[in-house]
């Protein structure tokens, strides 16, 4: 199954996203990930996906298409995938029905998370990072043991990212909101999206998520 998991930053798409893919076996392809492991190497893309990320914007089209073409061509996308963080655009979502139809594929469902802005800034700025292992935390829903170190390292105290500052959260729901938005109507008109309320715990979401897909918890 091929499915693009939707909704504004802070709705959880990454968390249910990866339980997901583990839980049938399918490739979770963040480009979030793919960006930072690009910022972390100081390539040229990296360098300038950090400028657009810290001021909130999005990265370039052709860049993230790029991305993803070569991602969901690989061996371990055979069997399914699941695209947290792509397409952001129409003109993305067009591209994406473009490869996968050169290979004789189809998205299967556009799961969109909703939840009332007020909540997502709420959780977006109580995230936090470990700088060594990058591991992430959240202070109200998932904080270290002691409030203010990495777990695996205790001698290391976490950091908020530039783009989790509250500032910064307010002006990528504004994108969202104006570039992202009209991917709703996009699936829509095309019978694949399937609303799921992102609010709830984090299994409430996931029965949710797979109720709406209609597949079963299973192993790999």
């Amino acid at each position: 199954m091929r499915v693009v998991l939707l909704g504004p930053p802070g709705v959880g798409k990454g968390t249910q996203g990866r339980r997901l893919a583990q839980e049938h076996g399918w490739a979770l392809i963040s480009t979030g990930e793919i960006l930072r492991e690009a910022v972390a190497k100081g390539t040229a893309l990296g360098v300038e996906a950090q400028l657009r990320m810290d001021r909130g914007l999005l990265v370039e089209d052709d860049t993230m298409i790029g991305l993803v073409r070569d991602r969901t061509g690989r061996t371990d996308a055979g069997r399914g995938f699941v695209l947290d963080g792509f397409p952001r655009t129409v003109p993305q979502a067009e591209s994406l029905d473009e490869v996968l139809g050169e290979r004789g594929q189809a998205l299967n469902a556009a799961v969109c998370l909703t939840a009332k802005e007020e909540e997502l800034v709420r959780r977006m700025i109580a995230r936090r990072e470990c700088p060594r292992c990058k591991r992430a935390y959240n202070l109200e829903s998932a904080p270290p043991r002691d409030g203010r170190h990495c777990d695996d390292h205790p001698e290391v105290e976490l950091v908020q990212r530039a783009d989790d500052e509250e500032v910064t959260v307010l002006r990528r729901l504004e994108v969202y909101r104006v570039q992202t938005e009209p991917l709703v109507d996009f699936y829509r008109s095309r019978k694949r999206l399937l609303d799921v309320p992102g609010t709830g715990s984090m299994d409430e979401v996931y029965r949710a998520i797979r109720h709406a897909l209609g597949v079963n918890q299973e192993a790999r």
